[in-house]
């Protein structure tokens, strides 16, 4: 996981899930100890998606984004990791903000897991599970900025 860019940077951090459709986003506290989920949002096209998570960082204040970067299970990178770094890099000019790109495997299957436990179904499972991914890729890179 790459860190180096947002390790030196101050106040909390944003986490992102970026998805064609639906966006998961979470926010760190100021400490940046705690992940918490914040919102979905939907749009369609890069640069609208962007744009819409851009806002939210600024209105955030936050001081470093994570992107979640879908590595595939062997390690390598396929067209939605391209795709990602992309939307990384729009956000990074559309905001001035320091933004990273992060391994997400897993982070589905972690929310799917959690979401099958809690028994939530049908459109409030739909709702949840990207930002609930969103704040598991953020509270991943907080526990390694941590631990550094």
């Amino acid at each position: 996981m790459n860190i180096e860019k947002i390790k030196n940077t101050q106040g909390k951090i944003l986490g992102v899930d970026f998805g064609d459709v639906r966006t998961g986003l979470a926010v760190s506290d100021p400490s940046r100890m705690l992940a918490l989920c914040i919102e979905t949002v939907t749009a369609e096209g890069i640069e609208n998606i962007a744009d819409k998570v851009a806002s939210v960082a600024l209105a955030e204040r936050v001081g470093a984004i994570i992107v979640g970067l879908p590595v595939n299970m062997d390690g390598s990178e396929g067209h939605r990791a391209e795709r990602a770094r992309r939307f990384a890099a729009l956000l990074e000019e559309k905001t001035g903000i320091p933004t990273e790109t992060v391994d997400e495997r897993m982070s589905t299957m972690q929310a799917a897991r959690y979401l099958n436990a809690t028994d939530t179904r049908g459109k409030k499972r739909k709702n949840a599970i990207d930002t609930l991914s969103a704040q598991i890729i953020l509270q991943s890179a907080l526990d390694r900025l941590k631990n550094q």
